[in-house]
């Protein structure tokens, strides 16, 4: 432990009992202001601190209306590592490469950190330069971090002080392949991921390739072969079922605000059938609160302002392939709604609070 983390936890012993206090590093995105759509109805986070320095000063409901009941008069702060200082809990929401510098300047001043970001999620810094491009500057971290998927790794995660939520594309992938190489029944090498994504996952500072006029009646594949979330896919199948696996990982951007719908396929180890398959989700996520199997095809629309993930799957007895396809909301269950999910295992609360299972429709 570090001489930050036993000065954390003596002051922390010495204060009585209290709701947690909760801060954001990155508030002004669209993963930050979902953070602070969550923190607002949530029964035991009391929001102490929401930075968004390119946005500092600025009144949280001039920038976010649908914010304005709750943040009337709350502005954005500005960030040091001073004023996260104490707090219970800290969700960092900022773009790859930036937590990287963040997280070892307060880490240990606070009781737990959440990052949205990629920036912690590989355990070998050896993957960093060959899929990001660039070398980790805080390599000694990585092993540290947990793995932030918590209806694969509950246990490791239940007050894990340093932890790195899954990404969008990731959870969607890893949701419908982990259960069907951990039950044995598609083989390992050779799975492929083609995925559909709305446009919010690529954050709100405006791209050449996110603009209006080149998403609008458009679908896009891009990152072909090379996709930086490919590894991060197959290391949390391998973690969670012991085998080494491949994975072609495939995304298109869609014209549409938020949600993800995989298609994932693979080559089945043995003779099986739809009915058989879908009760290995099933008997996998028994009594998961946020995750739905059924026979109908999953709609990002059904999952719309909810924690939860829809499945379902099939055998074609015609090419002899496995198909499971998920859908979420990129920004519920891929990013702020898992972090929330984390945080409230890590600080030892009921883990479905202040997440909601029922989507918004139409």
């Amino acid at each position: 432990m570090s001489m930050h983390a036993s000065e954390y936890r003596l002051r922390c012993s010495a204060v009585p009992h209290s709701t947690p206090s909760a801060g954001i590093v990155g508030a002004s995105g669209y993963t930050g202001v979902e953070l602070l759509r969550l923190i607002a109805g949530h029964p035991s986070l009391d929001l102490r601190l929401a930075t968004g320095d390119s946005k500092a000063g600025m009144r949280v409901a001039d920038l976010y209306p649908s914010l304005a009941a709750h943040y009337r008069d709350r502005t954005f702060d500005s960030f040091s590592p001073k004023r996260v200082d104490g707090l219970d809990v800290v969700f960092v929401a900022l773009p790859h490469g930036v937590s990287q510098t963040v997280v070892p300047e307060i880490r240990g001043t606070v009781g737990h950190i959440v990052d949205l970001g990629s920036d912690f999620r590989l355990h070998d810094p050896k993957l960093y330069p060959q899929w990001y491009g660039n070398e980790h500057p805080a390599p000694d971290l990585l092993g540290e971090f947990v793995y932030g998927l918590p209806e694969l790794f509950r246990d490791k995660i239940a007050g894990a002080e340093l932890i790195a939520a899954t990404g969008c594309n990731v959870a969607t992938a890893v949701f419908a392949l982990a259960p069907m190489v951990d039950a044995g029944v598609v083989e390992p090498d050779g799975l492929i991921v083609d995925l559909i994504t709305g446009v919010s996952g690529a954050g709100r500072p405006p791209k050449e390739n996110t603009t209006f006029c080149t998403v609008d009646e458009n679908v896009t594949a891009y990152g072909l072969l090379s996709h930086r979330h490919t590894p991060e896919i197959e290391q949390a199948i391998e973690e969670r079922t012991g085998s080494s696996v491949s994975v072609l990982f495939t995304p298109h951007l869609a014209p549409m605000n938020r949600g993800i719908l995989a298609t994932c396929y693979g080559r089945p180890t043995s003779a099986t059938s739809t009915e058989e398959i879908l009760e290995v989700l099933r008997n996998f996520y028994a009594d998961e609160p946020f995750i739905v199997v059924g026979e109908t095809s999953p709609s990002t629309k059904a999952t719309l302002g909810a924690n939860t993930v829809h499945l379902t799957a099939r055998v074609d007895p015609r090419t002899g392939l496995v198909m499971v396809i998920a859908a979420l909301d990129n920004l519920m269950k891929g990013a702020s709604g898992m972090a929330i999910q984390n945080a409230n295992l890590a600080l030892g609360l009921d883990e479905t609070a202040g997440l909601s299972t029922i989507g918004v429709y139409p």
